[in-house]
């Protein structure tokens, strides 16, 4: 499997195609890059292996770096993906690399391959140019935050599926579902806030050239991102609130299984106890008597009785 693979939309005639040599204006993308890799892209187009490697930290945040030396900027923003788990599938976040090499390429490095990237892999981006960088990066993160807004519908969807089945059910698979989606939506809310700063300051700031078509597309990513956000958290919170209802709910029933069968133990100690005592090798009332064990026998059935409405009369029966 190719490991690193460029792209380049030509300027005659807009055709977007894979190339095999390193042309100005095209578009390198490397997908968990092995070290030849790593070692031959950055001796063909002269920058630090250190910004490669930076996007290959799973551990990375989202933040902009620039070298003023080389001109090389560097822009790590998380995307959401979709792993598989031991029981279903898990979302988290993973950092992407985007790397502005002067005015003559634009590198995207990743440990994995990701929906934002194949989707330009793909040619489903309109009004996308490998040689228009700073529209790319905007085009990128708007992508990006439409991606979390989708992972975050069916987030919601999966929620409301669980939660059906555990009404009917109390199942440790489905609550073990509930808890890995709110893992989910932590990590999502904690790397879109990040991205979103990275967004403003790339607004703000003069990190790269701001041109006005390309600065609304940038705008709209900001909404997105805010947009996703505000989900997120009103997801978490509706998972928490979830989470906390059934947690009582199970405890409830524990309480009230426990103080059934403490019940049932009590109503069963009563004919128990009666036996004992006239099973004593001692001198007992009716022990000469013809009639003595059935005696006994309307005893402990009228004592059980008794307890038992006792007991009713209390909700210790329910």
């Amino acid at each position: 499997m190719d490991l690193l693979k460029i792209y380049n939309t030509d300027m005659e005639t807009n055709e977007f195609q894979e190339i095999k040599e390193f042309k100005k204006g095209a578009w390198i993308n490397l997908v968990n890059p092995s070290e030849n890799e790593i070692k031959r892209l950055c001796e063909n187009i002269s920058i630090q292996e250190d910004f490669i490697r930076y996007a290959l930290d799973y551990e990375e945040k989202a933040r902009i770096d620039q070298e003023e030396d080389d001109n090389t900027i560097l822009f790590v923003v998380d995307v959401p993906i979709i792993e598989k788990g031991e029981e279903s599938e898990v979302y988290t976040t993973m950092p992407l690399g985007m790397i502005v090499v002067r005015d003559d390429f634009f590198i995207t490095v990743s440990l994995r391959k990701n929906k934002v990237i194949e989707d330009f892999e793909k040619r489903k981006i309109k009004n996308f140019q490998t040689y228009k960088k700073t529209r790319f990066i905007f085009q990128i993160l708007y992508l990006n935050s439409s991606y979390y807004l989708n992972y975050l519908k069916q987030i919601n969807k999966e929620t409301e599926i669980a939660e059906y089945i555990l009404k009917n059910s109390m199942k440790n698979k489905e609550l073990l579902k509930l808890l890995s989606l709110e893992k989910g939506l932590v990590y999502f809310t904690t790397s879109l806030k990040s991205n979103e700063l990275v967004m403003e300051k790339t607004l703000r700031g003069k990190i790269v050239k701001l041109y006005e078509e390309d600065e609304e597309i940038l705008e709209d990513a900001i909404t997105e991102n805010r947009q996703a956000i505000e989900m997120s958290q009103i997801y978490r919170d509706i998972l928490n609130g979830t989470m906390d209802a059934y947690a009582s709910i199970i405890s409830n029933n524990l309480n009230g299984v426990m103080k059934y069968l403490t019940s049932i133990t009590i109503i069963l100690a009563v004919p128990t106890m009666i036996s004992s005592f006239w099973g004593m090798n001692v001198g007992l009332p009716l022990q000469n008597s013809p009639f003595g064990f059935i005696v006994m026998v309307a005893i402990s059935i009228l004592l059980t009785v008794g307890v038992s409405w006792w007991l009713k009369r209390r909700d210790m029966l329910d």
